[in-house]
């Protein structure tokens, strides 16, 4: 079994920051890639970044600039530095990651049960 567990999230005010932190752990032969995505009040989930094996990255256009997605590859675990946070940024942000368990079977999609961000006065 694999399990995604977040942390980090909180109350901020606009123009502050914050740090997520996921850790995966379990039965893990290779991790692919891993990313973290949001879920704001009344919206559909989106990417808001993903880091690659390779450690290139992608970010949603809302967030570049602002936020920095790493990886300890040592500890099977991704960041999210979130600066200038603004109200639009309050979501719960769960983490997502492609995970090989076996060589006989293809990687598998694993979520993190998510961590509530607000930014608000």
């Amino acid at each position: 079994q694999v399990q995604l567990v977040e942390s980090g999230g909180g109350l901020v005010q606009p123009g502050g920051s914050l740090r997520l932190s996921c850790a995966a752990s379990g039965s893990i032969i290779s991790i692919i890639d891993m990313a973290w995505y949001r879920q704001g009040p009344g919206k559909t989930r989106e990417l808001v970044a993903r880091i690659y094996s390779d450690s290139s990255t992608d970010y949603a256009e809302s967030v570049e600039g602002r936020f920095t997605i790493s990886r300890d590859f040592a500890l099977n675990t991704v960041y999210l530095q979130m600066n200038s946070l603004k109200p639009e940024d309050t979501a719960v942000y769960y983490c997502n990651s492609e995970i090989r368990r076996s060589w006989m079977r293809p990687p598998d999609d694993y979520w993190g049960q998510g961590t509530l961000v607000t930014v608000s006065e």
